[in-house]
């Protein structure tokens, strides 16, 4: 049986008056699988993960979700529908606490047992121990974290990370990835990594980007 597509692009095009950052990309997520985005510095991958996420609007083209059109959603709806997504920067409030962060992102997906849920989410993520510290006197890589554990406390069925591994130490790397493979057991996760001894290792399929438009896609033995 062919696998479910979460999320397609047909054609999509982002110009910033004359420079064209993202140029007739077609692009499908399919259900429960780990897909990394990776090319050089400019090839235009946060640009499009913005278009995916509607933080930025295409000048053409479309994208789909579960088979609806998004296009012209907002970045709210669409996480109502499911997208969550960590930027290369971090967003996490600095001065609550960082059980707070994650119960404010709890509060957004309709759960109850607000402080039960938030406390297993950051188990998972492996900073349970530092939940009553304020979060903006973390180090720069368990600000990542979480932020991550901020994506999965919207349950999401598609994870967009943006350079998640920044300031993660070796050892932090690979619970790293165990917690993508438990995450990609529920929901789809979409990875821009430049570490790429884990994207070969964590990649169901990889997709190159380079001046914005898909110069290769495959398997990591591809």
């Amino acid at each position: 049986m062919a696998a479910l597509t979460v999320l397609r692009t047909r054609r999509l095009t982002r110009s910033f008056g004359g420079l064209t950052a993202v140029r007739d990309v077609d692009f499908n997520l399919v259900d429960r699988e780990i897909h990394a985005l990776i090319g050089p510095n400019g090839a235009g991958k946060t640009t499009l993960v913005s278009l995916l996420c509607g933080r930025l609007a295409p000048s053409s083209g479309d994208i789909a979700f579960k088979g609806t059109d998004i296009t012209r959603l907002p970045a709210e709806a669409r996480v109502r529908l499911g997208i969550a997504y960590t930027f290369q920067i971090t967003s996490i409030y600095a001065r609550l606490t960082v059980i707070e962060n994650v119960i404010l992102a709890v509060q957004r997906s309709g759960t109850h047992a607000l402080d039960e849920r938030a406390r297993a989410i950051l188990r998972r993520v492996d900073l349970d121990r530092s939940a009553d510290r304020r979060a903006g006197t973390l180090a720069y890589g368990h600000q990542r974290l979480l932020e991550i554990a901020m994506g999965l406390a919207l349950d999401p069925s598609l994870l967009i990370l943006d350079e998640p591994t920044q300031g993660l130490a070796e050892g932090e790397i690979e619970a790293f990835k165990a917690l993508i493979r438990e995450v990609a057991t529920r929901a789809t996760v979409l990875l821009i990594e430049h570490n790429m001894d884990l994207v070969m290792d964590l990649a169901d399929r990889i997709s190159v980007l380079n001046f914005g438009e898909i110069l290769a896609r495959g398997t990591p033995e591809e």
